[in-house]
């Protein structure tokens, strides 16, 4: 099966329906040639709007801790992002509601077959983490990522780049001194 096909699949899944009948597309991206994947929690309402992943100030942060251009991280092929759910999955109390439960399981597996060339997954978040980590994830976010040596070299857990997490970058500055080097290595290694 192709990633297209794939595609089709998910927006005629019943489970999908509501977001298909709003006109919105699932937001992922794909390719059989991408190296290194990403996998997110879920894309926020402006995302879905614009239907294309990182177009935000979390994506500006995150290509720079990659060392990476739009034009590579959109247009080269050797990038892949696969949130946890595809669509905006709604308002919480506080952000956005959680991806929702058996997404992943129902479509990551058969997308990642369609991608043999990847070599780094870079877990984004809590949510990605405890869910490609299972027990092997710390108890909290920041002690998953600063173990990040203990997963590689398939899996690369960092916070994700929103500027909402500026409390955590103010309290861990040790991440962007010592750990997003490391990460971008690991990326420019990559890249072609």
């Amino acid at each position: 099966m192709t990633i297209e096909e794939i595609r089709q699949q998910i927006i005629h899944d019943p489970d999908n329906a509501s977001f298909t009948e709003k006109g919105w597309q699932p937001v992922f991206m794909a390719y059989p040639e991408a190296k290194i994947l990403i996998i997110g929690q879920a894309p926020g309402i402006k995302t879905q709007e614009k239907e294309q992943v990182f177009r935000d100030k979390s994506g500006e942060k995150l290509r720079e801790w990659m060392g990476v251009t739009d034009d590579i991280f959109y247009d080269s092929k050797q990038i892949a992002v696969l949130p946890l759910d595809f669509y905006f999955p709604g308002k919480a109390a506080h952000g956005d509601l959680p991806p929702r439960k058996n997404f992943t399981e129902k479509w990551h597996p058969s997308l990642i077959e369609c991608m043999p060339n990847i070599e780094l997954t870079i877990l984004m978040g809590t949510y990605a983490q405890k869910y490609y980590l299972k027990d092997k994830a710390k108890k909290t976010l920041t002690e998953t990522v600063f173990a990040y040596e203990e997963y590689l070299p398939t899996y690369f857990p960092i916070v994700h780049s929103s500027p909402l997490n500026f409390r955590w970058f103010a309290k861990h500055p040790e991440f962007e001194s010592a750990i997003v080097p490391v990460f971008k290595a690991h990326v420019q290694k990559l890249i072609k």
